[in-house]
């Protein structure tokens, strides 16, 4: 009677451990970690293409320098020109004391007065292109909080900035009176987007390694054969500083000055 009783609870066990085994491999039963397969779920056979959206939002800082006439402030019913100047590489993502070696920033630092407001920010990234459009935010804060003469913005930057200075200019075709820009680069069919009334001035060196002359000629044809307003000054034997030949041009700054939004 014992020895049946113990063949019994044997064969128990032994189908017990049978069933855990067959349930575990199968992937089936309360023992196994692996998910159970909907045999009826749909299945993806072909290639898909799907519609969504997702909002972004892009926090920057821009330091930046503010220069006022000396009669801003006795002109208190007055409204004032503003040049926006956008430098170059070279200043970028450095201190922002660096944009004080070339430009109007550079002037202003030596002892020159502007007749107009001169804003000045600082490319946040030493590798990474202008974001114009934290660039234009400024520039309507900085308008909405001071006396400006919205038929009076002008542009203006040199290399990395003379690009973003073009792409301002496509960008927002209605915000300025003139450009000039110094060695900059922008692509050619871009050009039918910048406003047909605006006055531009472009400068390059002829011996520009880094930013060669042919992008600045190139643009300059491209706008001539559109009948645009258009100036074009090469300096023979200069490299890519031709930014302190331009920016010590008086002539660019009384150009600039006769200029206004038609």
């Amino acid at each position: 009677m014992k020895k049946s009783l113990l063949l019994v609870s044997i064969l128990i066990n032994i189908l017990f451990l049978l069933t855990f085994f067959v349930l575990a491999y199968f992937g089936t039963g309360p023992f196994s970690s692996t998910p159970q397969i909907d045999i009826h779920a749909p299945v993806q056979l072909t290639p898909q293409l799907i519609e969504s959206e997702m909002h972004t939002l892009v926090n920057e800082d821009l330091k930046y320098y503010l220069y006022f006439p000396k009669d801003y402030e006795v002109k208190k019913d007055g409204k004032f020109p503003l040049l926006l100047f956008l430098h170059g590489g070279g200043e970028s993502g450095a201190a922002i004391e660096t944009i004080k070696s070339n430009g109007p920033p550079k002037l202003i630092a030596e002892g020159r007065d502007f007749p107009f407001l001169v804003l000045a920010p600082q490319n946040p990234y030493q590798k990474k292109w202008w974001n114009t459009r934290s660039v234009n935010q400024l520039l309507n804060a900085i308008i909405k909080t001071h006396r400006v003469d919205l038929d009076r913005i002008y542009i203006t930057g040199l290399s990395r900035g003379g690009g973003a200075a073009w792409e301002m200019a496509v960008q927002y075709p209605e915000k300025f009176a003139a450009m000039a820009v110094v060695c900059g680069m922008a692509p050619v069919p871009y050009a039918s987007w910048i406003d047909k009334d605006l006055p531009i001035w472009v400068f390059h060196g002829d011996q520009d390694e880094s930013i060669p002359i042919s992008e600045s000629i190139e643009m300059v044809n491209k706008l001539k054969e559109m009948g645009r307003n258009i100036k074009f000054t090469i300096y023979e034997g200069v490299g890519h500083n031709s930014w302190e030949t331009a920016y010590s041009d008086e002539e660019l700054y009384i150009w600039l000055q006769n200029q206004k939004r038609k």
